[in-house]
């Protein structure tokens, strides 16, 4: 007795691939794509950074949140050691602004920058402009 081969195993292992390559797909998920500076976002700059000024100083702390009363502007504090200051800030199409305080009511520095590209949103780079028009490079990473 002779068998024929069954019409239906190529069919039948095609037809189970493809379900295990639609189950997987939904089982797997792509990382999200890395934005570009201009398309970072006020919100993900929320949370903890180390900043460096000009390479050589000791590291500050700076946690940033959202601003209570001005809706996609960021508030927050900058710190080092005993020292902390209140900060603002606004991000603007990877155009980085914050302005520091020492004593709650004037502006004691402003810093410019802009969000790195490649980062992700995860570094950015400016300078500090301080009393006496006193400028200083600073990092800032997460």
């Amino acid at each position: 007795m002779t068998t024929r081969p069954s019409r239906l195993r190529p069919r039948l292992g095609a037809m189970t691939s493809l379900i295990a390559l639609w189950a997987l797909s939904g089982c797997t998920s792509l990382p999200p794509a890395c934005p570009a500076p201009k398309d970072v976002k006020p919100e993900q700059l929320h949370g903890l950074w180390a900043v460096q000024l000009d390479g050589t100083s000791p590291l500050w702390t700076l946690q940033l949140g959202p601003h209570p009363e001005h809706r996609g502007s960021l508030r927050g504090e900058l710190t080092q050691g005993t020292l902390r200051y209140p900060v603002v800030a606004d991000l603007d199409e990877g155009e980085f602004t914050l302005e520091e305080s020492h004593d709650g009511q004037r502006i004691a520095a402003t810093w410019l920058g802009n969000v790195l590209a490649k980062s992700c949103g995860q570094a950015l780079r400016g300078v500090r402009i301080g009393p006496q028009e006193r400028r200083q490079a600073f990092d800032m990473k997460r």
